[in-house]
């Protein structure tokens, strides 16, 4: 549960016989060699447990007893900065796909949700976080929309955030996107900041490739954390000047090789692990933060250095005082490894109780209603208020003899601008050049009924029939469509809007494939494995059918085309937006 017990004499007492051995414990693990994130060595003793704390390191005796020679026990992991929203299933399926792999907490950003359903989507991650055996702290939202020109479903005052930080689950002010507003002292942004800091709550931060007197600008408003970095230069200039680094690897964000130095000395004690974005599959396949401890290990970071940056570092920083370490007086969260290197995880422990063995919940969690009122959730279960769109939509007005286009960057979100000489091709929307990998893209808003639609040009995605649509596109999550025909675009976008919300794949005016996601247009009230089963057949048919580029994940790389914070060309409903100016280009001129 997230709230621990209310402490009395009786509860203290009772911990205290145990640590003196008057009493034995409820659970004992024997002859355990357990990583100290304290000392960074690899200790041993009998670890004993009292109703989900640990109480003693020594010798000792308990009603349960499991030997643990020839195991190593670790602290369980937390997950510095994540969206529950981008694993696309409700908080307890998330539940279930990740405590098997050893994380016991998360900080959880619900911007996404948010920028689509308001405070309503605050509210319902609350809700359905509140009685988790996996703790979810919870940032509120610094940014919806992520900046003015954007389009969502919801806007965010200052006035509205401050009201959150009673509730003892915000840790604070989520990531501060408009870095631009920040150093340039917009007013809201600011108030944002004020409001965070006076009621001693952690801002966190979002400002790639920020250098110079802007970033003294925007590191003076006391934002702690960056998971933006993408090279080691830019990371050891933060945390020169004070920021801790959250280093980030997740379905298509992948820095950690190349930040891979920041887990040695002195770097490693200001910095934590996240995933930001993981789609289910990723952690199903490859793990969650334990999949960045063995890449890390791999790479070849220190396993202790990795386990503490996993473990510890994150506890401290949020604030989460009995977390986070193998130590007298904190929570009994912990895995049992066969060894350090491989970090194979045999058993999961949260609060003394086991939850998982060999990757798999030994009970996925109990209270497993998936559903709240539709009544007062609306705004989340109803967030489509939108056309239908017909392929005339998709067309383009304006003539010219160039083009611009985003172009892809591999394990990452950036994006460049390139620009094209316009060449017609016979048979396609004008513009589209299959030879030279040119598709369309579009971004179709969905909130207001404004009837915006957003035209653009991608290369690098290498689509070359058919259209992908999605309901899922940060931050504002309006429907985002890459394709090659103007039809298919249509049919795509209109199959999201039919099914509330979700993916689409079509080719040759049929449908492919679908993923309904019915809460906000992001996640489903169906289980994890349905996700992960129709997730895994929509990516096959997008590779092998449409021929995308097998080295993206085709729908995590879209949602990210629209986020017109991240550096270079992106798009949103008012069109291709030129990210470090915040200004709205042509796509033909």
């Amino acid at each position: 549960m997230q709230k621990t017990q209310k402490l009395d004499y009786k509860i203290l007492k009772d911990r205290i016989d145990v640590a003196t051995n008057i009493k034995k414990a409820d659970l004992v693990l024997k002859n355990a060699k357990y990583v100290n994130v304290f000392t960074e060595l690899i200790e041993t003793g009998d670890i004993a447990v009292k109703d989900g704390y640990i109480v003693g390191i020594g010798n000792y005796d308990g009603k349960v007893v499991i030997d643990c020679k020839n195991k190593i026990v670790a602290p369980a992991l937390i997950d510095g900065h994540m969206h529950l929203e981008s694993s696309m299933v409700s908080p307890k399926s998330f539940r279930d796909l990740a405590v098997p792999h050893g994380t016991c907490a998360i900080i959880a950003d619900p911007h996404e949700i948010t920028n689509v359903a308001g405070k309503a989507g605050i509210n319902y991650i609350l809700e359905m976080t509140k009685d988790l055996d996996l703790y979810v702290g919870v940032m509120v939202p610094s940014c919806v929309p992520s900046t003015p020109l954007d389009e969502a479903g919801a806007t965010l005052k200052s006035t509205d955030i401050k009201q959150f930080y009673k509730n003892d689950r915000i840790l604070g002010l989520a990531e501060m996107m408009n870095a631009f507003g920040v150093t340039h002292g917009d007013r809201e942004c600011l108030n944002k900041c004020a409001d965070a800091l006076n009621a001693n709550k952690n801002i966190d931060g979002h400002a790639p490739a920020l250098v110079g007197n802007y970033l003294n600008a925007y590191l003076s408003m006391n934002i702690s954390t960056d998971h933006e970095c993408s090279n080691i230069e830019e990371a050891k200039e933060k945390l020169k000047r004070g920021q801790w680094i959250e280093i980030r690897e997740g379905t298509v964000c992948k820095d950690l090789a190349a930040l891979i130095d920041l887990f040695k000395d002195p770097y490693c004690d200001r910095c934590m692990l996240a995933t930001d974005d993981n789609h289910p599959d990723t952690i199903l396949n490859e793990g969650h933060i334990d999949k960045i401890i063995r890449k890390a290990v791999k790479l070849g970071a220190d396993p202790i250095k990795a386990i503490k940056i996993g473990s510890l570092n994150a506890a401290i920083h949020y604030g989460l005082k009995d977390y986070g370490a193998i130590g007298v007086g904190y929570l009994a969260n912990f895995i049992i490894l066969d060894d350090l290197n491989s970090f194979k995880i045999d058993e999961v422990y949260i609060r003394g109780i086991k939850v998982a063995k060999d990757y798999k919940a030994v009970k996925a969690f109990a209270k497993k209603n998936n559903t709240l009122s539709k009544t007062k959730y609306k705004r989340v279960y109803n967030s489509f208020n939108m056309n239908k769109v017909k392929s005339s939509d998709f067309a383009f007005k304006v003539r010219g003899n160039k083009l611009r286009a985003i172009e892809l960057v591999p394990e990452g979100v950036l994006s460049k601008e390139r620009v094209f000489d316009l060449i017609e091709k016979q048979g396609m929307p004008y513009g589209v050049d299959i030879d030279r990998d040119i598709a369309k893209i579009a971004v179709i808003e969905r909130h207001k009924k404004t009837g915006h639609i957003g035209l653009g040009f991608i290369t690098g995605f290498m689509i070359k029939k058919g259209a992908i649509a999605s309901s899922i596109g940060h931050d504002s999550h309006n429907i985002i469509v890459v394709g090659v025909n103007d039809d298919d675009m249509a049919l795509a976008t209109n199959t999201v809007k039919k099914n509330n919300g979700g993916l689409a794949v079509v080719a040759d005016n049929k449908i492919l494939g679908d993923l309904k996601l019915n809460v906000a247009g992001l996640m489903t009230e169906k289980n994890e494995s349905y996700v992960i089963d129709t997730l895994d057949k929509l990516k096959n048919v997008s590779y092998n059918v449409l021929g995308v580029n097998k080295i993206y994940d085709p729908f995590m790389t879209l949602a990210f085309m629209q986020l017109p914070v991240i550096p270079d060309l992106k798009i949103i409903p008012k069109g291709l937006v030129s990210v470090n100016d915040q200004k709205i280009v042509k796509a033909i001129f």
